[in-house]
């Protein structure tokens, strides 16, 4: 699995120092506001545990599952595949996800959402890619900024492997061109 990474553009350990700082900024800048950290599953659970045990603010959790993606290609269209569990209105939404890409599925998702009336909805990203941009969607929290790249690792993942990678990685494109 190792042998499939081109070369690695994050070390566990930068990781956790950007994910704690990221962590200590959200806590301060949410103080006494009770916010609830949604994270849209797959990719974004290794980055939420750890951000979440970063945070020093009372706050909730929910979690939702949605599929935008087949292999490295976007379908385009956002399939919902688990909702969110709580009542969001009045309260203070923090949407944490893997990597802001095309922003096609958080712009899809913030509509979606600001329709149940939550106070404000934020969005925390571990990385964001803006040169692949096609939605006005804006992260104002992120770790890292990564150029065009296939990444995978903590978390992330190419056919639903290399997730537990403990670093972020560029995948060798043999790899992803020889399945399309």
């Amino acid at each position: 699995m190792r042998n499939d990474i081109e070369s690695i553009f994050f070390t566990e350990d930068a990781i956790a120092e950007k994910v704690a700082a990221l962590g200590a900024q959200i806590s301060k800048d949410f103080a006494g506001m009770d916010p609830i950290f949604v994270g849209v599953l797959k990719g974004c659970f290794v980055f939420m545990a750890d951000l979440m045990r970063s945070v020093t603010i009372p706050c909730s959790v929910d979690f939702m599952a949605v599929s935008s993606y087949r292999g490295t290609t976007s379908t385009g269209a956002v399939e919902i595949h688990k909702d969110l569990s709580q009542n969001i209105e009045g309260r203070h939404i923090i949407m944490v996800e893997d990597i802001l890409d095309s922003g096609m599925t958080l712009s899809y998702l913030q509509n979606y959402l600001a329709n149940r009336n939550p106070a404000s909805i934020t969005i925390a990203t571990l990385m964001d890619k803006p040169s692949r941009r096609k939605a006005p969607v804006y992260a104002r929290y992120s770790c890292f900024e990564v150029p065009d790249a296939f990444v995978v690792g903590y978390g992330l993942d190419y056919n639903e492997k290399y997730r537990n990678l403990p670093y972020i990685g560029v995948l060798k494109p043999e790899i992803y061109m020889a399945e399309e």
